[in-house]
């Protein structure tokens, strides 16, 4: 039987701190792994199956992600064991929170992951009394409501595009798992810079159209129905999961995590994966991938765009004026597709899988950093 010592390397977690209240029937982790480079900062996820171990491997995708675009942040992650449709959501997120007040806001800033919204995190400052506590704000607060400006799926198309053009296939067709925070908003902004999708899925089913789908419309249906706008297209409907199989060049899973092993990469049919999801690919997938000839763009450098918007939270959550939004995008833009390619021309030259070349990359600037505190430097 594992333990929480299973998950501890040279790198870190440095802390795990478990959290229950018997009241309210809370249980929550957040995981602190390297904070060598800067404070911890990570989203805070609410899933009714989150588990100690799938933090800690958010935690650590986070360091390598603040190393990865080069800004001053450690990795970091929270969770909560909850339904978030839950009618006692707020009770059960101030229970959380409280409970952390000893490490946040000075070893860990809350951010928002699946489950959680800007008015969570109004809720999680309200609670600790501290601006700090938190980003994805809503701008009444003074804050940078990344989910609702879709920045991160803006940094994913934008990755996607970037990868393209070195391969010759913008414009192409794009299959895209999932419709939610991430998926939905780079299926807009593929739509916006001329491909044409050609599947989505959400928690409630799949539909594809080989003649690309309306985008526009379907983010319309997204916001009257969420998820269950797949039941609008019965002539559309596919079997969940095989989004990713069906006829297209370019393949973004956006969704869950570890939805593509050895054998889904086999049947893949895409020339270009871009990770919008986190971890959604397993290592050995990530070698058949490679085999294969097949691009993959890590999770890391793919869907950074939230860290980039993050950061700009961070500066501007003790100013009075709110954080200029198309300096965001457009730093993560050229932040984003500029690791693109630093990181794709590395596996290329080495030929190793991309999520090789860009962790080699994110642990020299974290090892730098342990060297200069006098840490032990994991080989």
């Amino acid at each position: 039987m594992s333990s929480m010592f299973d998950l501890m390397d040279e790198w870190g977690p440095e802390k795990i701190v478990a959290v229950s209240d018997a009241k309210t029937g809370m249980k929550g982790v957040l995981v602190i792994d390297n904070t060598s480079r800067g404070i911890g900062k990570g989203g805070t996820r609410m899933q009714p199956g989150v588990t100690v171990e799938e933090i800690a491997r958010l935690a650590r995708v986070m360091t390598w992600k603040w190393a990865g675009v080069d800004l001053f942040y450690g990795g970091a992650k929270a969770g909560i064991q909850a339904d978030p449709r839950s009618p006692y959501k707020e009770e059960i997120l101030r229970s959380f929170v409280r409970r952390l007040s000893n490490e946040v806001p000075r070893e860990y800033v809350f951010g928002l992951d699946m489950g959680l919204t800007e008015n969570d995190a109004a809720v999680i400052i309200d609670e600790l009394g501290d601006r700090g506590s938190a980003v994805g704000t809503p701008y009444e607060l003074g804050g940078v409501p990344y989910d609702q400006l879709g920045i991160t799926g803006y940094g994913v198309a934008e990755v996607v595009d970037q990868a393209a053009s070195r391969q010759g296939l913008q414009g192409s067709r794009v299959a895209v798992q999932g419709f939610g925070a991430v998926g939905h908003a780079t299926a807009s902004r593929l739509h916006d810079l001329g491909y044409q999708v050609v599947a989505i899925s959400t928690a409630q089913g799949a539909i594809a159209d080989p003649n690309g789908l309306d985008i526009p419309e379907l983010l319309r249906r997204r916001s009257e129905s969420g998820d269950a706008l797949v039941a609008d297209f019965p002539e559309l409907k596919i079997d969940p999961g095989d989004e990713l199989f069906v006829d297209a060049e370019i393949a973004v899973p956006a969704a869950l995590q570890d939805v593509i092993d050895a054998a889904a990469a086999e049947r893949m049919g895409a020339r270009l994966v871009v990770e919008g999801a986190n971890l959604p690919t397993s290592p050995e997938a990530q070698q058949v991938l490679l085999r294969r000839g097949v691009t993959v763009v890590p999770d890391f450098v793919a869907n950074a765009g939230g860290v980039v918007s993050a950061a700009f939270a961070m500066d501007a959550r003790y100013s009075p004026f709110r954080a200029a939004t198309e300096s965001i995008f457009a730093t993560v833009s050229e932040k984003l597709r500029s690791n693109t390619v630093q990181v794709l021309e590395a596996a290329e030259d080495r030929s190793v899988t991309s999520h090789e070349a860009a962790r080699s990359l994110a642990q020299e600037r974290v090892r730098a950093a342990m060297l200069l505190r006098g840490k032990p430097l994991p080989h």
